[in-house]
């Protein structure tokens, strides 16, 4: 599905052009979510109206979204359970109960983010649209959960790689692990997206120490990209893997071959998905006990856990709410705290 990128005003080869640039300048990560979010309103509207989207689209419109999308629809037959049961028979949503706010939150904001790429104004800008989705966020309010069952703390990862031996298959699993935990607690889109180039090795023979640029993140762009320290045991994993697979430029992490041969492509973000999965496996835990986001809570939560000062975590896991990153020491047995033995 197309996204509705560029004015209405502009010539064919004008939109074309300003599409190709919204697309090379934004994360891949949010050109996903916005062409599920447009599938997903689209149906949505085909299904109650029997219409198209309309640009801008009409507050009526937007209201009616936000009050179908702010109740538990299992008992409550009718036009909004209609809608509902044939987005799931298209595979766009997973069941009749209420979605979670940040769900429905995500949805509006790519449908405001549409509305700007056309420079049109918002339904949801309209005052009674933006209380009604004030009532319904409250109305839905759930606790927290989690990313990830469990984090990987320092002793599940060390379980984990325990189980990595000295085949390329070993290496890599061993240098992804590393490199995720160790650099921040890195997501796996950022993992997958790592180049040979983004490696800097100068400092390696002389200190040890690898510097990881990370091109695109959630909160940062090329522009801006960090570079973030990598040492130690973490640092000798990542050089270990780039010789043994003999990688001078590329991507830096490739599937291995049932015969353990290093493929030329990318190893992409579900491929550090089942990494993950398969060494949490192989050290006796549970399929579900930790999904890849494990790793950015674990690093978070082991260094709560060692008295690491917040602002310091926060260097290296980019976090830029100082609120957000809170949680995962808040998360942190207060019997476990390190401020609890200040005497000894």
């Amino acid at each position: 599905m197309d996204l509705p990128i560029a004015p209405l005003t502009l010539t064919p080869d004008e939109a074309e052009a300003l599409t190709a640039l919204y697309r090379r300048g934004t994360p891949a990560n949010t050109l996903r979510a916005w062409e599920r979010d447009l599938a997903y309103i689209a149906a949505w509207k085909k299904a109650v109206f029997g219409a198209g989207l309309d640009w801008p689209e009409s507050e009526s419109v937007a209201l009616r979204f936000l009050l179908d999308h702010a109740q538990d629809l299992t008992d409550a037959p009718g036009p909004a359970q209609d809608a509902a049961l044939a987005l799931i028979a298209a595979g766009l949503r997973r069941s009749l109960a209420c979605p979670a706010p940040a769900t429905l939150d995500r949805r509006i904001a790519s449908w405001r983010a549409f509305h700007r790429m056309k420079n049109l104004p918002s339904p949801f800008d309209a005052p009674l649209v933006s209380q009604t989705r004030a009532r319904a966020r409250r109305a839905a309010a759930r606790p927290r959960a989690r990313k990830s069952e469990n984090p990987i703390t320092r002793p599940v990862l060390e379980a984990m790689l325990a189980t990595c031996d000295r085949s390329h298959r070993g290496l890599r699993d061993r240098a992804v692990l590393m490199l995720g935990w160790a650099s921040g607690g890195r997501r796996r889109s950022e993992i997958a997206g790592l180049n040979r180039d983004d490696i800097d090795t100068r400092d390696f023979d002389a200190s040890g120490l690898l510097r990881i640029r990370l091109l695109a993140t959630k909160t940062t762009g090329p522009d801006l990209a960090p570079r973030l320290p990598l040492k130690g045991r973490p640092a000798r994993a990542v050089m270990a893997w780039i010789i043994a697979a003999r990688i001078e430029d590329g991507p830096l992490f490739r599937p291995v071959s049932l015969s353990d041969r290093v493929l030329n492509r990318r190893l992409g973000p579900e491929g550090i998905r089942a990494v993950i999965r398969h060494r949490l496996e192989l050290a006796g835990y549970p399929p579900d006990f930790a999904s890849a986001h494990g790793l950015r809570s674990g690093f978070l939560t082991q260094a709560a856990l060692d008295g690491a000062p917040l602002p310091a975590a926060m260097a290296l896991s980019l976090h830029r709410s100082p609120a957000q990153a809170q949680r995962y020491y808040a998360d942190v047995e207060i019997a476990d705290n390190p401020a609890t033995d200040l005497l000894g």
